[in-house]
């Protein structure tokens, strides 16, 4: 039986990954109440998103910059955690709705925030086309006019983005990220002339598919945040202040190079 990569992150069970030990401040220990309500920081992240995370399914481990930062956060207030890739942003909302989770990792826009609060950014994530290796698009905006066939995936940033902002093209939304083999095949063909992703994804198939190349500017700049239920300000002063202190090390940065990850930065501190 055929079993997707989007079906095996949904039957990924949740991934506790450490159990630290830490002095913890009264602030720290109420926030560690209220943050993780049942004694473990249940952080869930896009399964799929290699700027985020990847996940090893034989091993049961996740590694990169969401698996070190849930993990610093964990250490801060003084509990266990638990990693759990879902499958999109709305996997990751319904989760949080459902109190089966307690942060979640994806990027900012409007129509999350009416049902999730979002702390400052911490991540920041580029976005791009990626095209076929004889493409005439040079660069990003020569894609926005008539006859260009965009596509990406169905109401994730690059869709949201896009439909917003182009003014001469319209985006075609699928369903989700095609595999990297009908990536080619697609582009290749011409039945798509740019794929809207971040450019860590596209430029993993790149450096696996000769025949397709990523343009080397961006038409946006996401930042990654992390998602806290709505209704409790404190969770989110107490995350943001963390984030600051983190932000204002080289933590981050450490993180995305151990990842070997290409185009992702640190965001910087608030008010920096």
């Amino acid at each position: 039986m055929y079993c997707s990569p989007t079906r095996l992150l949904c039957c990924l069970p949740a991934l506790l990954l450490a159990f630290p030990i830490a002095p913890v401040t009264a602030a720290e220990n109420t926030l560690a109440s209220t943050l993780a309500p049942t004694g473990t920081l249940r952080a869930a992240f896009l399964g799929d998103n290699p700027s985020l995370g990847r996940v090893d399914r034989q091993a049961g481990t996740v590694t990169g910059p969401v698996a070190d930062i849930v993990k610093e956060l964990a250490r801060r207030i003084g509990v266990p955690y638990t990693l759990i890739p879902a499958t999109d942003a709305r996997d990751i909302i319904n989760r949080m709705k459902a109190h089966t989770a307690d942060l979640g990792f994806m990027a900012y826009n409007a129509g999350r925030a009416a049902d999730v609060d979002f702390s400052s950014p911490w991540l920041l994530m580029p976005n791009s086309y990626i095209v076929r290796t004889d493409s005439p698009l040079q660069k990003v905006a020569d894609a926005d006019r008539e006859g260009i066939h965009i596509a990406a995936v169905k109401n994730d940033t690059q869709d949201v983005y896009l439909s917003a902002h182009l003014k001469n093209n319209r985006v075609d939304a699928v369903p989700a990220m095609p595999p990297p083999d009908e990536m080619e095949s697609l582009l290749v063909s011409g039945k798509v002339d740019a794929f809207a992703a971040n450019r860590q994804r596209i430029m993993e198939i790149v450096n696996r598919h000769p025949k397709l190349r990523v343009l080397p500017d961006n038409f946006f700049v996401a930042g990654q945040a992390i998602a806290v239920p709505k209704g409790n300000p404190s969770n989110l002063e107490g995350l943001n202040q963390m984030l600051a202190e983190i932000l204002g090390t080289s933590f981050v940065k450490d993180s995305i190079s151990r990842a070997g990850l290409q185009g992702v930065d640190a965001a910087l501190p608030p008010g920096r």
